[in-house]
């Protein structure tokens, strides 16, 4: 049987998936719950064969006729930000109201939710990837979910957000096509990973390569210092002891180290620890601030949100973010999430995530007006 060779809207317009090699069947908007959408085939900064990839995705509320908001999802996240990790923000008369925004998110490629990654089944060999999984760059994964918005007819968002891995991602999706994006809010999330970040980074790798699953796990221990303050875990802690006689401290890492391995693998850890080691959106394009000319040029606005105390990704390094972005030209702001909680505040604060969105989604829908991409009557609507 010849291969159905049905083309969509957008198809040709998904960086490096053959629309030739697409299913012809259109995924679902507006289900609000976990679907998959096979994208075909993609091509890897890599290199190396193509990849034949499904992304795992949940839309909820009105379709492309209305302004939406695309949430990336941090490193262990899934697509589910609606009905889990984002909950309070996505729905229904919240600040991503799903009665007049239209709200994607997707399990990133090489993810453990329901994507294309090491624990899919190799076609070559029948056989999970493995560790044969291919790297993974953060430009893989924003023209991953952009080929996921053709499937799904979206040619615009309004707003692009997400923290840390997700804010990473947030940005470089913006600029693989920024006359398609009108606002863009990486939280917690620098313009480049630092060397700290990368050195935490390097001992996880270390700790899975040398041990497993238990490596997994001790990996875990020791990203969850990172996530959190030492504020946060002396109020919640301090010097207080289990009935065993441990300390509480450690009760509650091994308990976090153990909940990973009930959910995740260490090829997948890998992989997305590799996409945010490699992030800089300055490479390849002349440096930072050469890089954020494009949404200069495009018009499309920028806000950084830090959190004081984050020792992953620091307030610092957002405002370094707004500043080369603003240099280049942007419409950049800086907003701040004050939190004893450290970097984690972008999956707890509620009220203040809720104020930044609000502002940042108006300002999008208000640049897609003007940009002649939304009318009035819808923007008034949303």
């Amino acid at each position: 049987m010849a291969p159905d060779r049905t083309r969509y809207p957008g198809d040709a317009r998904s960086p490096g998936a053959d629309p030739t090699l697409v299913p012809p069947a259109r995924p679902s908007l507006g289900a609000g719950r976990i679907e998959a959408a096979d994208l075909g085939e993609l091509s890897l900064e890599a290199g190396g064969p193509r990849l034949s990839v499904t992304l795992a995705y949940r839309h909820d509320g009105p379709g492309p006729d209305a302004p939406q908001a695309l949430v990336v999802h941090a490193l262990t996240g899934s697509a589910d930000a609606a009905g889990d990790w984002w909950t309070p923000l996505i729905g229904p008369g919240r600040a991503l109201d799903t009665n007049r925004v239209g709200v994607l998110c997707a399990n990133l490629l090489g993810g453990r939710y329901g994507s294309t990654g090491p624990t899919s089944l190799d076609p070559s060999t029948g056989a999970p990837y493995g560790p044969a999984f291919p790297a993974i760059t953060a430009r893989d994964q924003a023209r991953a979910v952009w080929a996921l918005a053709d499937r799904l007819g979206i040619g615009r968002f309004s707003l692009v957000t997400g923290g840390s891995l997700g804010g990473m991602i947030a940005q470089e999706f913006a600029l693989d096509r920024p006359d398609a994006v009108d606002h863009v809010l990486p939280m917690a999330a620098p313009a480049a990973t630092g060397a700290m970040a990368i050195a935490w980074n390097h001992i996880q790798l270390e700790l899975i390569a040398r041990l497993g699953d238990e490596g997994l796990a001790l990996a875990r221990q020791l990203a969850m210092t990172t996530y959190r303050s030492e504020d946060d875990f002396d109020g919640r802690f301090g010097r207080r002891r289990e009935a065993d006689g441990r300390f509480s401290i450690a009760s509650y890492l091994d308990h976090q180290g153990d909940k990973l391995l009930g959910r995740f693998d260490p090829d997948t850890y890998r992989v997305l620890v590799g996409v945010m080691d490699g992030h800089d959106v300055g490479r390849g394009r002349g440096g930072i601030v050469e890089a954020y000319r494009a949404l200069a040029s495009s018009g499309t606005g920028v806000t950084g949100v830090g959190i004081p105390g984050d020792i992953l990704y620091g307030a610092d390094q957002v405002r370094a973010l707004v500043d080369q972005a603003a240099a280049a030209g942007v419409d950049a702001s800086y907003r701040e999430i004050r939190s004893s909680k450290g970097h984690d505040a972008f999956l707890i604060e509620w009220d203040q995530l809720a104020a930044i969105i609000d502002e940042a989604l108006a300002d999008g829908i208000a640049r897609a007006v003007r940009r002649g991409a939304l009318s009035d009557a819808v923007a008034g609507a949303a």
